[in-house]
């Protein structure tokens, strides 16, 4: 009885081992720039036939070189009768109309989540690795990404306070991507300590007044209107002059995402730049 099991099982898993794996998509679409990045680290190039419209823009995608390369889409419901996708990836982005012909047509569409964490990066990583069908690569990226995390090294922040300031005056709070980033380099929040949430609108004079150790923004230094203006009023100026701002472009904390590696390694440079003059 014994060996006739044995031979069952052997049977079973020599038909498995036969059996065709599950065919990788041949036609992805992706209607965000969250989805784009891990579209573009994991998919291969012939399996990607569109990117979010925004791809395109420098200020904003971080894969714009290899984005180039494929149609920006709003993702319409005209598009996606066009186009014929075989898996769509967004993260809250679609029109209610786009998605219906898509549903209509039994086409997986996967909502991916706002990766406010490197440890939700890391699964988000295997979950698209998986869905495009290279998982190999998804291990790979996870295993670079740690790699440059933890050449960090000492983390060069030393407890001192930051705050993230955006145009108009919005300051970046806890339970967000910059929030995580700042800890992890040794930076308190300015948001956190003055217990302001998410985003949160505070005044230059409020920002005068709590005289953060660093400011970091993401217009360069650049007047560009009305919004970027005030990051350069001449009072928050005094408080926190150009030798202790950090400048991140927007496209590297746009999204979580294999980027995150790019944006942890320039909040940590500018720090250390800021404490050598």
């Amino acid at each position: 009885m014994r060996f006739r099991n044995h031979r069952w099982l052997g049977m079973a898993l020599a038909l498995l081992a036969a059996m065709p794996a599950t065919a990788a998509p041949k036609r992805i679409v992706s209607l965000s720039l969250c989805a784009d990045q891990y579209l573009l680290a994991l998919a291969d190039p012939g399996q990607i036939v569109a990117l979010n419209r925004f791809s395109h823009d420098p200020a904003m995608s971080w894969g714009v070189a290899k984005a180039r390369a494929f149609p920006g889409i709003r993702g319409s419901a005209e598009e996606m009768l066009t186009l014929k996708p075989d898996l769509v990836l967004t993260s809250g982005f679609g029109t209610p109309a786009a998605l219906a012909v898509l549903r209509s047509r039994n086409v997986p569409v996967v909502d991916l989540p706002w990766d406010d964490r490197f440890e939700s990066i890391e699964r988000t990583t295997r979950q698209v690795a998986a869905l495009v069908g290279h998982r190999e690569r998804g291990e790979a990226l996870i295993a670079a990404m740690r790699r440059r995390v933890d050449a960090i090294g000492i983390p060069p922040g030393r407890g001192r306070i930051a705050a993230y300031y955006q145009r108009r005056g919005y300051l970046t709070g806890q339970g967000t991507l910059i929030d995580e980033m700042m800890r992890r380099v040794g930076l308190v929040n300015l948001a956190t300590k003055l217990n302001r949430p998410m985003l949160s609108y505070l005044s230059i004079e409020a920002m005068a007044v709590a005289r953060p150790d660093f400011l970091i923004t993401d217009h360069g230094g650049k007047i560009r209107d009305k919004g970027t203006e005030m990051l350069e009023h001449p009072l928050l100026s005094r408080v926190v002059p150009a030798s202790r701002r950090i400048n991140i472009p927007e496209a590297l904390t746009t999204c979580g995402g294999p980027s995150y590696p790019d944006a942890i390694e320039a909040l940590a440079a500018g720090i250390r730049r800021a404490d050598r003059r």
